[in-house]
């Protein structure tokens, strides 16, 4: 074992599990996925167990961050929508130039008035810590929703500055390196401006390139669009970095908004082939850049690294966002927020692990020092700022309402009718369907669609989830059901969910079920193949019926009449479907748990072609129609059950 832990591929291997392992045990005990990450990291590495040595992978490692940050970047910029980013500009301009200068003087008199660091490594530190990153700006702002205004800015800032940030740090590190003059630093100057004019052209021709292949029919062949996009990323990121070293990081992030905002046949799979891959990197990278950093030097830092930090944290970052929000519109709780929330990702870190080689092969002292402080700074920003997001939005009145309608999974028939109840109850409602003519449909209707699969979390995101009443999933899939009503609950905060389970066609156990603690739509298992059929094509319809007193006869003579019969034909069908109960004002899906009360109002589907056996049940049962459906040429008046 020994002797596997220096092989490179031994390395890779268990830095690639551990990394979504932590990942994935972050989103069970709901903290942000970087903490658990760089733990697993200090455990795993030279400091701990000793399994993952990223120094046994030589040259190799930069290879690797250089592919990672490639995909990070250019799936950060797939998600930026230029019209959000548009309403925002001027705040999000501010903070890549003016913000940017901020940070970087504030962290370099930081560093030189408590560490005592001489003013070039000072500066370096500086340019280091102006990037906060999507890796970790993104994972919280999904969990945590604030208003539209600061979840942009924030978004928008994560993926745009690390360019900025990175290019900086490089010119930063090449006048450091060679002898000072007023030459090499106007030289250093023409280099920052040189990166941006290759590497924005190039990233923006490329990504039309690909937008525009992924958009002829046929032209990358079907299957191989996902592959396609990602092997032209990395060219593109290469080549950029081959015509000037760094310039790739602006090349892909181009790329990525270009691509994003230009309608494609696969957007949705590429989206999600992208957000897969990014997980996979982001935790190798952060496992192999924590296991390299030595807890002696993080240490050594003592208390004035800390102050460091909090110089950073409570004066510097406050301190920029008051100047480059001045007179946008923000309200003064948005600007609060928007300064509480900077946390470094994974550029920083991969740039100083770099960076800290380089000024040892310079013999240029400080690099272990300075990547002890940016890891500190990192894993700082992330503990408390990620686990106080939420409380702090809260307390400052920023976070988006939640119960705000319904998210249903599907867009057949019966999924509809369910919609349409919620609409007609005063309860949004937002559709999930992934086939485009059942999208369509459902657009032509009038409901906000979201067109992809609901498993995927992008998709699921979008729907605001934490901010819903509950989720209801309703595709012939039961285990696709399932598993969406328990991620929307579990891992994406919806206060709510219920399955469709099948009578005829299903096989989930209702154990099973229970044991997701979901709920179980319509009260039990119903024929849901037939009734979405017969809502398609019009032979059922559904109407709106209120919950009144029922003398106790009548209801027993028709549990005589009615309902025993069609017990005793099993599986004969019912001739209504209840689908939703409106107690007061809270609209709710009907489930096992429903109980009835006086006044109560609920959604039924009824079978056309047993209509008056469901009005007499309805009515049996104390309900009165509260207005019949469009051509209803049935009485008003209860028929006699006789």
């Amino acid at each position: 074992m020994e002797h596997a832990a220096t092989n490179p591929a031994f390395t890779v291997g268990i830095a690639l599990a551990a990394g979504v392992l932590a990942q994935g045990l972050a989103r069970h005990v709901r903290v942000p996925g970087i903490v658990v990450l760089l733990a697993v990291g200090v455990f795993l590495g030279p400091e701990g167990l000793g399994l993952v040595q990223p120094d046994s992978l030589g040259e190799g490692l930069s290879a690797i961050i250089g592919f990672a940050v490639a995909i990070i970047l250019f799936e950060g910029g797939l998600n930026l929508e230029l019209a959000r980013l548009r309403a925002q500009g001027r705040v999000v301009r501010s903070l890549l130039t003016l913000g940017a200068l901020i940070t970087m003087i504030g962290g370099a008199l930081a560093a030189r008035f408590l560490l005592g660091w001489d003013w070039r490594l000072a500066l370096l530190f500086g340019a280091l810590v102006i990037v906060t990153g999507p890796t970790v700006v993104t994972p919280l702002l999904r969990r945590v929703r604030v208003t539209r205004a600061a979840q942009t800015i924030l978004e928008a800032e994560g993926v745009l500055i690390d360019a900025v940030g990175a290019i900086t740090a490089v010119v930063a590190l090449e006048v450091l390196i060679q002898p000072t003059s007023l030459a090499s630093t106007a030289e250093g100057i023409s280099h920052f401006a040189l990166r941006f004019a290759i590497g924005l052209p190039l990233g923006i021709i490329g990504g039309l390139l690909i937008a525009r292949a992924l958009r002829v029919h046929r032209l990358v062949p079907d299957g191989l669009e996902n592959i396609f996009t990602l092997a032209m990323v990395l060219a593109l990121y290469q080549v950029a970095d081959a015509m000037m070293e760094e310039t790739g990081i602006v090349t892909v992030t181009a790329a990525g908004l270009i691509v994003g905002n230009m309608n494609s046949r696969i957007t949705r799979e590429l989206s999600e082939f992208k957000e897969q891959l990014t997980v996979l990197f982001i935790g190798l990278l952060f496992v192999l850049l924590a296991a390299s950093v030595r807890l002696d030097d993080v240490m050594g830092l003592g208390l004035a690294g800390v102050g460091v930090v909090a110089v950073l944290m409570f004066v510097v970052r406050p301190i920029q966002v008051a100047v480059c929000s001045y007179g946008s519109g923000l309200t003064l709780q948005e600007k609060a927020f928007i300064g509480w929330v900077a946390p470094r990702g994974i550029v920083a870190a991969a740039v100083a692990s770099l960076f800290a080689t380089s000024l040892d092969r310079a013999g240029i002292a400080g690099g272990a020092e300075l990547s002890a402080l940016v890891f500190l700074v990192i894993a700082g920003t992330v503990v408390i700022q990620g686990l106080t997001m939420g409380p702090i939005a809260d307390a400052l009145g920023v976070r988006r309402p939640g119960d705000n309608g319904y998210v249903v999974l599907g867009a057949n028939g019966l999924a509809l009718a369910v919609a349409e109840a919620f609409r007609d109850a005063g309860s949004a409602t937002i559709i999930i369907e992934s086939n485009a003519d059942r999208a369509n449909r459902a657009l032509a209707e009038g409901f906000q669609v979201i067109f992809g699969n609901g498993l995927a979390e992008r998709i699921a995101l979008r729907t605001q989830p934490e901010q819903r009443a509950g989720a209801v999933a309703m595709t012939p899939n039961e285990e696709a059901n399932l598993l969406f009503a328990r991620r929307m609950e579990e891992e994406y905060d919806c206060p709510r969910a219920w399955v469709a389970l099948d009578r005829v066609n299903g096989h989930l156990s209702l154990d099973v079920v229970r044991e997701a603690q979901v709920g179980v739509l319509f009260a039990h298992r119903r024929d849901l193949t037939v009734w979405s059929l017969w809502l398609e094509r019009g032979r059922a319809v559904v109407e709106l019926w209120e919950r009144g007193d029922v003398p106790e006869p009548l209801e027993v003579e028709l549990e005589d009449k009615i309902e025993a019969p069609l017990r005793a034909k099993q599986p004969a069908r019912e001739p209504l479907l209840p689908l939703v109960v409106q107690h007061g004002t809270e609209a709710l899906p009907v489930d096992e748990t429903t109980e009835y009360i006086d006044g109560d109002r609920a959604w039924f589907a009824l079978d056309g072609n047993r209509r008056e056996a469901a009005v007499l049940l309805l009515q049996g049962r104390g309900w009165r129609r509260v207005a019949p459906p469009l051509g209803d040429d049935l009485p008003d008046e209860s028929p006699s059950p006789s």
